[in-house]
């Protein structure tokens, strides 16, 4: 099933953007990107919005020259985009040397990375179920405001 899943999505028209080296880590450029796999665009560029990660002002940047790219080019509507692919590669190294105590030298390597998002486009109806879900929430889950508010009370 999961076949059948891979080969309509490919038959989708899809965007594609590339930011290549990166002044940050990939590990640090991971852990903005994984927040914005598989949502929507209008709500991946919100999350990136508010996040506090360094990486999140190049993975916006990129997310936006990608939805301008399939409005621009493939003529697609901005709103039925979702984040389909978005990845993060190693790039080169750049070796730095600091001195240290009595004449030795300590290598600093700054890391870069490659930056890969592929946003697809989708029906508007199959896009109102993709964002993360809010099943299991239920009234007593809410927090302490929304217990007293339905209780009538305080506590």
């Amino acid at each position: 099933m999961n076949a059948k899943k891979a080969e309509a999505t490919e038959a989708l028209p899809r965007a594609r953007a590339q930011a290549r080296h990166v002044r940050m880590t990939p590990m640090k450029a991971r852990r903005v990107v994984d927040l914005i796999r598989g949502t929507n665009a209008a709500s991946a560029a919100s999350i990136l919005r508010y996040a506090p990660q360094a990486a999140a002002g190049p993975v916006a940047k990129l997310l936006a020259s990608a939805v301008a790219n399939a409005e621009h080019n493939q003529g697609l509507n901005p709103d039925t985009l979702l984040v389909d692919r978005i990845y993060v590669d190693e790039g080169p190294t750049l070796k730095r040397f600091q001195p240290r105590a009595q004449g030795r030298a300590f290598r600093i390597r700054k890391r870069t990375c490659h930056i890969t998002i592929e946003l697809v486009s989708v029906a508007t109806a199959e896009t109102a179920g993709t964002g993360r879900s809010r099943r299991g929430r239920t009234e007593a889950g809410r927090g302490r405001a929304a217990a007293t508010a339905t209780e009538g009370g305080t506590r």
